[in-house]
């Protein structure tokens, strides 16, 4: 009599140590996801909150801000507005449309232009390199003014054709426009990527600068929450790949072709007897 023996492999999924890491892989993505929209969000709300986006339809602010670009102001109050910021104003003798200026002089100030082709604040000659390279178009002459208490003297950074308040120097106020005008603090130019404006040091040498507001946080926000909800969502599929990996590398280790059988006998071959 014969038979046959048979012993079958059968890949395993890896074990209790493998489904408590796969659990434990879940729970971070999720918590990954859920941190990630919470700051995305977030992020989003905070500079809605804090910002404001103008599109700057002329050139009186170039090469800072050219035509057509699109900035985020910050909302602040005018009381906190410095030399040297670039704000977004509504002057109603100026104009009916928000108008974005540099802010040169402020209550108590004295300031003209020219002397060596520079403006000059309380006696002193400011360095503004961030005005164009063409001479004609980074001067503006006017005599000296006194800004009233309360007011800012403002003027563009392409300072031959911008309507500011060398242009209104006959009005009541000397060209000056209310602090309570003020709407917005520039940052930054977002469209283009220009990035964040530079710093007025020029103006340093007559008093603090504003500091800039939080919109690096804000951004940093934003980008930091995309990049959770991607890699927490993308964990997923990821992981039934690998697993798929570790199971056919497994299912070769062990089983070859799957099976290996044997044939023995139970009593050798054919049968003896006696005549």
């Amino acid at each position: 009599m014969s038979g046959q023996s048979t012993t079958r492999t059968v890949p395993g999924s890896g074990g209790p140590g493998t489904a408590r890491t796969g659990r434990t892989g879940q729970v971070l993505s999720n918590v990954a996801v859920g941190l990630g929209l919470v700051l995305f969000l977030g992020g989003f709300v905070w500079g809605a909150l804090l910002y404001r986006p103008y599109t700057v339809p002329t050139t009186s602010m170039a090469p800072t801000i050219d035509a057509g670009e699109r900035v985020l102001a910050e909302r602040v109050d005018g009381g906190d507005v410095r030399r040297g910021d670039v704000v977004v104003f509504r002057d109603a003798t100026w104009s009916n449309a928000p108008m974005v200026k540099r802010v040169v002089a402020v209550g108590g100030d004295t300031v003209s232009c020219c002397e060596d082709g520079k403006l000059t604040v309380n006696g002193k000659e400011i360095d503004e390199p961030y005005l164009p390279d063409d001479p004609m178009a980074r001067s503006a002459v006017f005599p000296e003014v006194t800004v009233p208490k309360g007011r800012l003297f403002l003027l563009g950074d392409e300072r031959s054709g911008s309507v500011d308040s060398t242009a209104h120097l006959t009005d009541a106020a000397s060209g000056t426009v209310s602090r309570d005008a003020v709407q917005g603090r520039v940052d930054a130019v977002v469209w283009p990527m220009d990035g964040m404006l530079p710093k007025p040091a020029g103006f340093q040498a007559l008093g603090p600068l504003s500091t800039p507001g939080p919109l690096s946080g804000v951004l940093a926000a934003v980008a930091g929450g995309a990049v959770l909800v991607l890699a927490g969502a993308a964990y997923g599929p990821l992981a039934k790949r690998a697993a798929a990996s570790r199971a056919r590398s497994a299912a070769g280790n062990t089983g070859g072709p799957g099976s290996t059988g044997g044939t023995g006998s139970s009593g050798g071959q054919g049968s003896s007897g006696g005549r």
